[in-house]
């Protein structure tokens, strides 16, 4: 469960506003190596810390792009509150995403959420446009930014047994 709620009402005057800056997380060769055999990219700038530093400008290994942009699932539950009577949030897709810059291992990243949008359709379901910002610690240009759409899917009556 989210630590925070707000009514739907309430969320709707913030259209147009920051509505949350996540914590800071720090992105770890584990986890980069982690993301890499979930997807089986193990592309070296990912995976080989020493080849990377002599192969590449970053140094060293940098995260990949999507892991950055799966980490908004943690990171918005971190920062934005749940609507009330909602406690199931989906993912509806993206917009548009842009990487603007690398992640490298060991840096940490968190996402700032402006809601852009907010519709309530008749069914009770809540879509909720977001423009996110993933910004990398004392890095000028962030990782990425987004528009991302998310869906509140409204709880199941509760029905009481005899």
């Amino acid at each position: 469960m989210h630590k925070r709620t707000i009514a739907v009402e309430d969320a709707q005057a913030l259209v147009g506003k920051e509505v949350g800056v996540s914590s800071w997380r720090t992105v770890s060769q584990e986890m980069i190596d982690q993301f890499a055999a979930a997807t089986d990219d193990h592309q070296f700038i990912h995976t080989d810390p020493e080849r990377a530093a002599r192969e590449t400008p970053y140094g060293g290994t940098i995260a990949h792009g999507f892991l950055s942009l799966s980490l908004l699932s943690t990171m918005i539950f971190d920062a934005v509150p749940a609507l009330e009577g909602r406690s199931v949030g989906v993912n509806f897709g993206f917009d548009r995403i842009r990487f603007l810059n690398v992640v490298k291992s060991g840096a940490r990243i968190r996402a700032r959420f402006v809601l852009a949008d907010m519709k309530v359709r008749p069914s009770g379901i809540v879509e909720m446009h977001y423009d996110v910002t993933v910004e990398i610690e004392n890095a000028v240009k962030p990782a990425l930014t987004a528009r991302w759409l998310t869906l509140a899917m409204p709880d199941k009556p509760r029905q009481d047994s005899e």
